[in-house]
């Protein structure tokens, strides 16, 4: 099997590939071949059990998913977006990528597919990473697999539409697809990123690198979470799943785990100790807490569960996945 990640040099894309390597397989099938496709130029890591290759893509640019198509990829998992506070920021940029990326992508498959018949042919599993953002408030305090779709920000109102465009490519058999929205994932490692959610990582990865974070909401807002590992298992569940099962509604909100500021500051306390709480400053953004007012807290995800789907138990599992992970089991002197 033959598959290709567009976003590839991401957190998200990044962990997926580490997880490949381990056994060879994606969704329990043997991968003979991974093309890595990001803005900047994937690392190839050594010793793969399959064959590797990854090239530097801007996927609006005309001729760029038709090249990668042109490879046949059996699974494309689809990361390549640019994130929500830097959609908002920067509409024209937001649009051009989150939306034109994905117009492209889908439409040069169905020229792959060309005159088969629907299902047959070139019929790929293309996986389209959405986004809680596609529901805006007001809204319920948990969000059912009925809720309509209400995006208040630039990012949501694109993932929103990816959505329907990933469905009715689906429904016309150009490929066989399934849109996957997903929590926002915590703890994500590294340096802090342009979303309005990147707090909620900073929160905890910062003090438990021994650094100051800022915290610039209440600590009473409640939020929607799942772990890098969560996230990688939703991906891979989402190459093996019957997708028969999912009827004309293809897309999913994955399941999570409902926590306040609050919740995750104790988790950390547990963790780590008051002293790397006392790391934590509250700065209040009126931008970030407008962003943040307009997002959802909790959903009831039956349909995801019914399917298979699986995520964090607690936060305490979310916090110890980072250290286990990204700190080697070990938390610095404080």
């Amino acid at each position: 099997m033959k598959v290709l990640i567009l976003g590839a040099a991401g957190m998200v894309g990044r962990k997926l590939l580490e997880s490949m390597s381990r056994d060879g397989k994606l969704g329990g099938k043997s991968v003979s071949e991974a093309l890595l496709s990001d803005v900047v130029l994937p690392q190839v890591p050594a010793g793969l059990p399959f064959a590797c290759s990854a090239s530097q893509d801007d996927l609006p640019v005309p001729g760029t998913v038709e090249r990668l198509i042109g490879t046949r990829p059996d699974v494309i998992v689809h990361l390549a977006a640019i994130v929500s506070g830097e959609a908002e920021a920067d509409f024209d940029k937001g649009y051009r990528i989150n939306l034109e990326g994905t117009q492209r992508l889908f439409e040069a498959i169905r020229q792959a597919h060309g005159d088969a018949r629907p299902g047959e042919g070139y019929y790929p599993r293309v996986i389209f990473s959405s986004s809680i953002a596609v529901f805006g408030a007001p809204f319920p305090e948990r969000i059912g697999d009925e809720f309509f779709n209400t995006p208040l920000t630039s990012y949501g109102t694109q993932k929103a539409i990816g959505e329907l465009l990933l469905a009715d490519y689906s429904r016309r058999g150009f490929f066989d697809g399934i849109g996957i929205r997903l929590p926002t994932i915590a703890v994500r490692p590294g340096k802090p990123n342009k979303a309005a959610s990147g707090f909620f990582s900073g929160i905890l990865r910062e003090p438990l690198n021994g650094q100051e974070a800022i915290l610039p909401v209440s600590d009473d807002v409640r939020h929607w979470f799942a772990s890098p590992r969560s996230a990688v298992g939703f991906l891979h569940h989402s190459a093996a799943i019957d997708t028969a099962r999912l009827g004309a509604r293809r897309n999913l909100s994955m399941p999570g785990l409902s926590a306040t500021v609050a919740e995750e500051i104790e988790a950390l306390r547990r963790a780590a100790g008051d002293k790397a709480v006392a790391l934590i400053k509250h700065q209040p953004d009126p931008v970030i807490e407008k962003i943040v007012a307009g997002w959802p807290r909790d959903f009831d995800t039956a349909r995801a569960l019914e399917l298979g789907f699986v995520a964090d138990r607690d936060m305490d599992a979310i916090v110890q996945a980072h250290i286990e992970d990204e700190l080697g089991g070990k938390l610095p002197a404080l």
